[in-house]
């Protein structure tokens, strides 16, 4: 049952026992996200799942946006649920806000899941995100989303899961016009804020993507993973960037295995 935070933060709880997860969805999206994921790591967890600030239920940023304001928005849920310390997963967007998270608030965290979210860009990759910010600021969601469904999904499972894409199309096309360009564009750059991130993220972590994730691809993944210490990497072989939706299952045994180590199971 969705509930709501004192600052307009709408969010879910799943679960009745063990170790908090919170997770974070990526840009466009919300936490509806999470439903392939949600019966396998409520079993032995209790699981956050949350809209960022302009995404599904929660209220648009009082503030232009950036990656500070995201990571105050999920310390104020969790004090306002009473939640000290606990993993978090976030995927894309989500990952680069887990990462200012354990950089601003390291206490707070227990292990850190980074999923399918970029590093430092090529000039070319920086290029293309960026023309698509503009398209989004003229012309909103529905610019993109074609475009993004292709890289998102591989065309098997396009062809094959014609619902599954009607589905998320309709997440990203339900946006604002006026703020989702505004959050895109902390997707194009924030990256470097998080780069040789100081102070260093200490905390057990987990980085993966799809061999096929063209905007995140296993060359960031790695990079990521060089920046803190001990961190383990997954790439997922013929998966895209929206991998935990096309196969769950293999995704779902790797957070959990993650988990389980974290948790000395």
């Amino acid at each position: 049952m969705a509930r709501t935070a004192g600052d307009g933060t709408v969010y879910e709880w799943h679960g009745y026992r063990g170790p908090v997860v919170a997770l974070i969805h990526g840009l466009g999206l919300n936490r509806a996200m999470w439903q392939w994921q949600l019966p396998a790591l409520a079993e032995q967890h209790r699981v956050l799942s949350y809209d960022l600030y302009g995404h599904g239920g929660s209220p648009a940023p009082e503030t232009k946006p950036d990656l500070s304001l995201f990571s105050a928005q999920l310390l104020g849920l969790l004090d306002d649920t009473g939640v000290y310390a606990c993993a978090i997963f976030g995927f894309s967007l989500g990952g680069m806000i887990c990462r200012r998270f354990a950089m601003d608030h390291p206490q707070r965290v227990t292990a850190l899941g980074i999923l399918h979210s970029p590093h430092r860009r090529d000039p070319a990759a920086r290029k293309a995100i960026l023309k698509r910010v503009e398209q989004t600021k003229r012309d909103g969601p529905s610019v993109t989303v074609e475009d993004a469904l292709e890289r998102w999904f591989t065309d098997r499972f396009r062809e094959d899961n014609p619902a599954t894409i009607d589905l998320v199309r309709g997440w990203v096309m339900a946006n604002d016009k006026q703020v989702y360009p505004e959050a895109y564009q902390v997707l194009a750059d924030g990256v470097e804020e998080l780069v040789a991130p100081s102070p260093a993220i200490a905390c057990p972590a987990l980085v993966m993507t799809g061999d096929q994730d063209f905007g995140n691809p296993p060359e960031m993944t790695r990079a990521i993973a060089d920046e803190i210490s001990g961190a383990r990497v997954v790439i997922l072989s013929g998966l895209r960037h929206l991998a935990l939706a096309e196969d769950p299952a293999r995704v779902n045994n790797v957070l959990l295995s993650f988990l389980d180590h974290v948790n000395g199971e």
